[in-house]
């Protein structure tokens, strides 16, 4: 470990050439926090009413409940379902902001958008029940779009659209004999507060059901802005791009986008090709326009826009001297990055009315006139470039070449060169024969408690090693792409016999180049990676219990990352975090959801935050999946009968 908890060494380079400057960074704050509180970090501590906090201590008596008497099991499993509540929130009402994007570009009140994927729109159509027949794009993204908001209100008791059309009859039966079906996103996450107001429900199984409902509504509203986004700005297709802070220019103007949601930074792109000459006469090279976080994300696996950093190091970017603006609109923006531009000339400029930092510029996003507000940010940012300060100018040489945009359209469309009737057979097949052992997700953000980047890189080469296929979205993506595993680079360096051979089959058959890790997107991108395991075990014939395939986040930081665990777990997917949630002072709570879960839905989380120890667990986990699958399918094949595999034991 570095002095700075950092392997990335453009992020070491930036914090060392700075650190006689008194800047507080995350790095700083985390250190200035310790010791941290332990009731917080067990997640037995009560805020919920205003008698609080509460503290509890299960062997002191009368300290061993709130004053309300509320159990340590309550308070943990309130606490838990609430981080769920947040991160379904904010992944639906992204959502919920392309569906209304969609919905105004139809009506033609939106006239700077369009409809740049026809065929993802009839397919998305044809899924959620719209007619196609003799209409109009226009007319059916209408309806595709008031489908989608539907979702968010609906009345009735049915499941919500596009929980309903993605996943299995297996599943679905699941979810409705536990009564976790969601109805309506917004209807589930209200319940889900309402349940752990002071004086509702005091069943720590009941709120966690409940929390699964409310993350279930989450897998809904990520599944929406997904495919809505791809019929807005084009489903990604492989692209080569650069990360890391190497790509930050001195000679050009320098802008950053940073946060979540498309509808701005896919405007931004547009704009910046226009502006070109302006910035040239105002004495730049051009406009240089990168990426940080899941804004980055989106527009790297759409346009190819370099990718700047991730979570845990965006104030560095600032503190190279180089940027001369970030723009953000919501959702993992630390506000301490103003504090950083305070001491360079850089701008952060918000641009959504219920996501602001004082002390910043603000531009309101106007859908009505998306292009003019995207110019009148990108013309600021131009203006700015006049306010560098060469002296505190240092720019990292540290830079990877990396390949993105693998939606699940485009690696069907790659493996269907290796297996023309069988596109997914190319995984499923080598899943089988044991070229592989499985499948595994990266997901989550970076954590000021471990060793930044550094178990997501870690856990990725032991896995690739023993030949693991690997795909990944969010801020594990933007740690694979500074470290050259978004590349052949990685292929050649970290990849298995099995693993190495797989990958250079389909990439002979294909023609295309192919990493070690597949980019996927973004957080709400993880909806990719669920159709991903849906459509591998249907092709194998069995439920998503049976499945080879894990997900981990070695780094979880948002509730948004607890919500996605949740949702994984309830669809059968054993989840490793490689982070303590606030869970352990409860035993109950901890049971249920590692022990308990597996036996209810064959999913489970598995808390380990040793990097070497948590790759071993998934690998087990693989390996005794895909043993089970193999000797029930050969005990079929003995008996001519259907396999008949159980959740693991």
């Amino acid at each position: 470990m570095s002095d700075y908890r950092t392997i990335d060494p453009a992020a070491t380079e930036i914090l060392e050439a700075a650190k006689d400057r008194d800047i507080s960074t995350q790095f700083d704050r985390y250190e200035a926090q310790q010791p941290q509180c332990k009731f917080g970090l067990t997640g037995i501590c009560c805020k919920i009413c205003i008698q609080g906090p509460c503290r509890v201590i299960s062997s002191k008596k009368g300290a061993d409940k709130g004053i309300c008497g509320a159990r340590d099991y309550t308070i943990v499993s309130r606490n838990v379902a609430r981080y769920i509540a947040g991160g379904a929130s904010a992944h639906s009402d992204h959502g919920r902001d392309i569906a209304h994007t969609l919905l105004s570009t139809a009506e033609g009140k939106a006239p700077d958008y369009r409809v740049r994927d026809s065929e993802k729109l009839h397919a998305v159509a044809k899924k959620v029940g719209v007619e196609l027949d003799g209409r109009r794009d226009v007319d059916i993204a209408k309806d595709v779009a008031i489908k989608a908001l539907t979702d968010f209100g609906k009345y009735t008791d049915e499941p919500c659209t596009w929980l309903d059309v993605n996943i299995d009859d297996e599943r679905k039966k699941k979810f409705k004999t536990t009564r976790i079906n969601t109805p309506a996103i917004d209807r589930s996450v209200v319940q889900l507060l309402h349940e752990t107001h002071m004086g509702t429900d005091a069943d720590p199984v009941n709120i966690i059901f409940g929390g699964l409902q409310a993350a279930l509504a989450d897998f809904t509203g990520m599944s929406i802005s997904t495919d809505l986004s791809d019929i807005l700005f084009g489903t990604p297709e492989p692209v080569k791009t650069s990360a890391n802070l190497g790509v930050l220019r001195k000679s050009m103007v320098n802008l950053a986008i940073h946060g979540h949601n498309p509808v701005l930074s896919e405007m931004i792109v547009d704009v910046v090709d226009e502006l070109q000459d302006e910035a040239r006469k105002n004495g730049a090279d051009g406009i240089n326009l990168v990426g940080i976080c899941c804004t980055g994300n989106e527009v790297l696996m759409r346009r190819g826009v370099p990718m700047a950093t991730n979570f845990g190091s965006q104030e560095l970017a600032i503190m190279t001297g180089a940027l001369d603006a970030m723009v953000v609109d919501v959702q993992c923006i630390a506000p301490g990055i103003q504090e950083v531009c305070n001491c360079y000339h850089t701008l952060v400029i918000s641009t959504v009315k219920f996501s602001k930092i004082p002390g910043s510029a603000h531009i309101e996003f106007d859908l009505a006139n998306a292009r003019e507000s995207a110019r009148q940010i990108v013309r600021l940012t131009i203006k700015n470039f006049g306010n560098r300060r060469e002296d505190l100018m240092h720019i990292p040489a540290f830079k990877k070449d990396i390949i993105g945009g693998f939606s699940l359209e485009a690696m069907l469309d790659i493996f269907s060169k290796a297996n023309p009737k069988r596109p997914i057979g190319v995984l499923s097949d080598a899943v089988q024969s044991g070229e592989i052992k499985g499948i595994c997700a990266f997901a989550g953000c970076n954590n000021q408690k471990v060793e930044h980047d550094a178990a997501i890189i870690k856990i990725a080469r032991e896995l690739a090693k023993n030949d693991v296929f690997l795909v990944s979205t969010g801020c594990s993506a933007g740690a694979f792409s500074k470290f050259g595993m978004m590349s052949q680079e990685g292929v050649d360096l970290y990849a298995g016999p099995g693993l190495k051979k797989l990958i250079g089959r389909i990439q002979d058959a294909s023609g295309v180049g192919l990493p070690l890790v597949f980019h996927m997107g973004s957080c709400v991108d993880n909806s990719r990676v669920q159709q991903l395991w849906h459509t591998l075990a249907l092709d194998m014939g069995i439920s998503v219990p049976e499945l080879p395939f894990v997900a981990t986040a070695p780094e979880a930081t948002s509730e948004k990352a607890i919500s996605i665990g949740s949702w994984m777990v309830a669809m059968g997917i054993p989840c490793h975090v490689g982070v303590m949630p606030p869970i352990d002072g409860s035993p109950l709570v901890f049971d249920l959801v590692t022990q308990v879960a597996r036996d209810v839905f064959g999913g489970y989380f598995i808390f380990e935050t040793d990097a070497e120890k948590a790759a071993a667990k998934l690998l087990q986990r693989l390996e005794s999946r895909a043993w089970r699958l193999g000797v029930h399918r050969k005990a079929a094949e003995a008996y001519n009968t259907s396999a008949n595999v159980l959740y693991e034991s």
